[in-house]
C-alpha cells in the first residue's frame, strides 16, 4: 500500500503560504529515501544527541527548538554533560547554534519561564544566538521539539531529532524506570523521582531538510518575539531584544539514506497578526489523523499524555463505527502530572467522558492502560505515538486533545512503512509486557487485556496471605478516580477554557471541521 494512500497533499494540509511542500519535486507533500530510528526513553535521545553534537566541527550548524530546556540537565549523567554546555561548547568551536525556546508562562504556575531563559543565556554567552519565543495565541505555547544538525562538507553527518522529549529535567529515564535523577516536582503518586516514558525520533536523509525548514519559518518571521509592552521593558534592560541575525543560505538536502518516507505535520493556531507561513495557521496534524484513522480496519495503537476533547473523540469514533472489527488501546498516565485540586479534576473530568464515550460507541473494543515500573511506581506517559494497522506509524509533539490540533506549536513525523510501524508497536509492546516477543497485530488487544488482568488481581491479593511472585507486565487498567457532580460541573468549563482551547478560526469552528 503506498504511501500517496495515507498522506496528505499539498491541498489538504490546507496550508499554501508555507514553503514545506513547495521545495518537493512536483509538489508532493513528504520525502523519500529517508531512514528513521525510534529513540524509546530520555536517555537513549540524549545519547545519540550528546555523541552527534560533541562530533561537531567549526562552521557546522546546530538549529534546535523547545518548549523547556533546563541548562543543567545532564545528558549523560556526568559532570560537563549539561545541556547548556554541550550546545554552548559547540558555540564556543565554531558551530553555528541557533534556539528559539518558548518564553513560557511564570514558575510559579509550574512552568519554566527562568530555565529558559538561563538555557539562552548560556548558549548566547558562548556566541550562540537563542531566543526567548511568545509568538502563540493567548494562553498558548510554542511545544515544537526538534534540533537539527547540518554539516557542510559532511552531509553525511547531517541528522535530525524530533518527537517528545524536551531538553529538560526529569526526561533522562530508561527501560528500568527509576527516573531522572534531576527531576521536575510531580504529583505524588509518582514519587520524588518520577519515572518517565517517552519517544524521540532520529531522522537522515532528505527529510533532514524538512525539518530545518519548520525552524526556518519561524527564525525568518519578523514579528516581535512577544507583544507585551511589559516584557519589552524587561527585556531592553536585560539586554535580551538583539536583533537576529540571519541563517546562512539552506543547504542541497542530504541524499536518500533509507528506505522510509517521511511526512511532516504540524500545528499552528490562528494568530492575530497570523505567522507569515501560516496566516490562519496550520492544522495538519489533526487532518492526518483524520485521514489515517478513516482508513484503519484492525488496530490503533496509541501511546500520549492526554486523551481529551470532542474532536478527538468524534475521529476515533467515527472510525470504530466506520470498521466493525477495529479496537484502539491507549497507553495512558494513571494520574496527570500535578495534584493540584484545580489541575487535577479537569484532567479527569474530560479523560473519562470521552473513554465513556468511546466505551459506549464501541463496546469491547477501546481499551486504555497506565504502567508503573517493577517496584510498581506508576509511570508518567509523555509519548505521543500512533500506530495504525502496522502501517501508518507517528511520533512527535503533539498531545490527542484540541490544544495540541488546533492551538499550540507541533511538530510531528508520520512513516508509511509496514515494517517500521510493526516494529515501533512490538518495540513499546514488549517493553509493557515485560516479553521477550511482542504480540502479533491481531493478538495485541488480547494480550495487553490478559497482562493487565494478570497484575490487577495480583495487586488484589489479600496481604494476609502469601503473595505470589509479581506477574510479568506493567501494564494496569487506567486509575479512573470518580468525580462528584459538583466537581464536573466546575471543572468540564474550565477544561474547554483554559486546558484544551480552540484555535481555529471561526469559520472552521462553526462549521465544526478542522
Amino acid at each position: 500500500m503506498g504511501a500517496a494512500e495515507w498522506y496528505l497533499t499539498a491541498d489538504e494540509r490546507g496550508n499554501p503560504a508555507t514553503r514545506l511542500d513547495r521545495r518537493h519535486p512536483g509538489g508532493r507533500a513528504w520525502t523519500e529515501g529517508n531512514l528513521v530510528t525510534p529513540l524509546v526513553h530520555g536517555a537513549t535521545y540524549f545519547a545519540a544527541l550528546t555523541d552527534h553534537v560533541a562530533a561537531m566541527l567549526a562552521g557546522d550548524l546546530l538549529l534546535f527548538v523547545d518548549w523547556r530546556g533546563d541548562p543543567d540537565e545532564r545528558l549523560s549523567g556526568e559532570p560537563g554533560s549539561e545541556v547548556g554546555a554541550l550546545f554552548a561548547d559547540a558555540a564556543r568551536r565554531g558551530v553555528d547554534v541557533r534556539g528559539l525556546v518558548w518564553r513560557s508562562h511564570w514558575d510559579r504556575l509550574a512552568f519554566s519561564a527562568a530555565e529558559n531563559r538561563h538555557l539562552g543565556e548560556d548558549i548566547d554567552a558562548a556566541g550562540g544566538e537563542c531566543y526567548l519565543d511568545m509568538r502563540v495565541r493567548l494562553g498558548g505555547s510554542h511545544h515544537q521539539k526538534f534540533v537539527v544538525l547540518r554539516h557542510p562538507g559532511r552531509p553525511e553527518r547531517d541528522i535530525a531529532f524530533l518527537g517528545g522529549i524536551d531538553l529538560c529535567h526529569s526526561r533522562r529515564d530508561d527501560a528500568g524506570h527509576a527516573g531522572d535523577p534531576q527531576p521536575q516536582p510531580m504529583a505524588e503518586v509518582y514519587g520524588p523521582r518520577p519515572p518517565w516514558h517517552d519517544v524521540q525520533l532520529a531522522v537522515t536523509g532528505p527529510a533532514v531538510g524538512d525539518v530545518e525548514t519548520v525552524f526556518r519559518e519561524r527564525w525568518e518571521d519578523p514579528q516581535a518575539l512577544s507583544r507585551s509592552p511589559l516584557r519589552w521593558a524587561v527585556d531592553t534592560v536585560r539586554g535580551d531584544r538583539p536583533a537576529r541575525r540571519p541563517l546562512p543560505p539552506q543547504l542541497p538536502d542530504p541524499v536518500p539514506t533509507g528506505p522510509h518516507p517521511v511526512q511532516l505535520l504540524r500545528t499552528y493556531g490562528h494568530r492575530l497578526g497570523g505567522y507569515p507561513f501560516a496566516p490562519r495557521g496550520e492544522r495538519s496534524v489533526a487532518r492526518a489523523y483524520a485521514k489515517a484513522f478513516a482508513r484503519a480496519r484492525r488496530l490503533i495503537y496509541l501511546e500520549d499524555q492526554y486523551l481529551w476533547s470532542p474532536q478527538v473523540c468524534a475521529v476515533l469514533e467515527a472510525a470504530l463505527l466506520r470498521a466493525p472489527d477495529l479496537r484502539v488501546v491507549a497507553v495512558l498516565p494513571h494520574q496527570p502530572d500535578q495534584d493540584g485540586a484545580v489541575s487535577r479534576a479537569p484532567n479527569l473530568v474530560s479523560r473519562a467522558r470521552l473513554l465513556r464515550q468511546l466505551e459506549a460507541a464501541a463496546p469491547g473494543r477501546v481499551a486504555a492502560y497506565g504502567i508503573e515500573n517493577p517496584q510498581g511506581t506508576p509511570v508518567y506517559v509523555h509519548a505521543k505515538v500512533c500506530v495504525v494497522d502496522d502501517t501508518w506509524a507517528t511520533v512527535g509533539s503533539d498531545n490527542f486533545n484540541r490544544r495540541s490540533w488546533t492551538h499550540d506549536s507541533e511538530l510531528s513525523a508520520a512513516v508509511v512503512h509496514e515494517s517500521f510501524a510493526r516494529d515501533l508497536r512490538q518495540r513499546l509492546a514488549r517493553e509493557h509486557l515485560d516479553a521477550e516477543q511482542a504480540p502479533a497485530l491481531e493478538d495485541h488487544f488480547e494480550a495487553y487485556a490478559d497482562s493487565a488482568r494478570a497484575l490487577a488481581a495480583w495487586d488484589r491479593a489479600p496481604a494476609s496471605a502469601p503473595r505470589p511472585p509479581r506477574p510479568c507486565g506493567r501494564l494496569r487498567p487506567l486509575d479512573s478516580p470518580d468525580q462528584t457532580r459538583l466537581t464536573r460541573l466546575w471543572a468540564d468549563p474550565l477544561y474547554r477554557l483554559v486546558y484544551d482551547p480552540d484555535g481555529r478560526p471561526l469559520g472552521l469552528r462553526l462549521r465544526r471541521t478542522v
